[in-house]
């Protein structure tokens, strides 16, 4: 092998790629350095995020979902690489970010992160692809500032179908205060499952989505735990953003926020989710200008499940 090629395993990829270090032209090429690992503050914490280059290209910001982190992304932002600049924040609670010391992961305070971040790094207007729980902040995002978001992606970003919502919100509000207590209660007891090898942390990974390939699983699983003190690994989220504020915006209120974005939107979910399709349960007439897409086979995670057919479906409606 010559020495002006390296070996580089892609993540889009199951085999090996080589790629040229001293042509510039090529389309291999890594004169885009990346992803590069920065930090920000919030709120007194500190917020990790990464950054993939091309600072000439226009910004795009991926937002992971809850439990994830922001190295999910490596196989699209690969793909999209050399036509955009590319950050992906860790949330607060995961990956390399900070957890909170008391209060709560509410989705204001994830909103309040994602606008701080965008303020400091100056990317504005800005065009977004979120996953589930990053699905909903960009959302909100774009509703709260509809003049600085160019494009939107959200995938299975509504939340829950509408009977589940429902269900909750019909719940007296003393019942939802002590449901409350007592899970916050359970999940201050709850110790972080130790792993006694990072192969271990991979199965379960596995289990946990079967649509994912093997290389998949194991790339999200050694970007997403930590080895502790003792040589067991244990996932990198706080285990408190699993605990639901008792109130929020309720869903009227909810829908009036969608009414207020006027960016081009494209709502994606996978037809082996649990998501509803919002063109059959009534919460596609809330968006102005939103397209919707259901991709076959795929589960919560789409943009992992099928992604070859989402790479081609963002590529396609960023580009129009």
């Amino acid at each position: 092998m010559s020495e002006n090629y390296t070996k580089y395993r892609s993540p889009l990829d199951a085999e090996p790629l080589f790629f040229s270090m001293n042509e510039p032209g090529d389309r291999m090429s890594i004169n885009i350095p990346g992803p590069t690992s920065h930090s920000y503050f919030s709120q007194r914490l500190r917020l990790h995020y990464v950054d993939w280059g091309n600072a000439d290209a226009p910004p795009l910001l991926l937002v992971h979902g809850g439990r994830d982190h922001c190295r999910n992304w490596d196989w699209l932002a690969e793909a999209l690489r050399e036509e955009w600049h590319i950050i992906a924040p860790d949330l607060r609670g995961h990956g390399d970010s900070q957890w909170m010391i008391g209060g709560s992961y509410g989705l204001s305070e994830y909103v309040y992160d994602i606008a701080q971040l965008l303020h400091q790094t100056k990317h504005q207007p800005i065009t977004i692809i979120g996953h589930s729980l990053g699905g909903a902040i960009s959302l909100q995002y774009a509703a709260l500032y509809p003049e600085a978001v160019r494009k939107l992606i959200a995938i299975e970003g509504l939340g829950w179908p509408p009977d589940r919502v429902k269900e909750r919100e019909g719940k007296p509000s003393e019942e939802r205060i002590t449901d409350w207590v007592n899970f916050t209660r359970s999940i201050s007891g709850r110790v972080a499952r130790r792993y006694p090898s990072i192969e271990e942390a991979f199965q379960r990974m596995q289990e946990a989505n079967p649509h994912l390939t093997p290389d998949q699983a194991r790339h999200l699983t050694i970007h997403g735990v930590n080895q502790n003190e003792d040589g067991t690994y244990s996932w990198k989220y706080d285990n408190y953003t699993r605990i639901r504020a008792p109130f929020g915006f309720p869903e009227s209120e909810r829908q009036k926020l969608w009414q207020r974005i006027t960016c081009p939107t494209l709502l994606v979910r996978g037809t082996e989710s649990w998501a509803s399709d919002p063109e059959v349960d009534g919460r596609a007439q809330h968006f102005q200008n939103a397209q919707f897409a259901n991709i076959e086979g795929a589960g919560h995670w789409v943009h992992h499940d099928k992604l070859n057919e989402f790479r081609l479906l963002a590529q396609e409606f960023l580009a129009a």
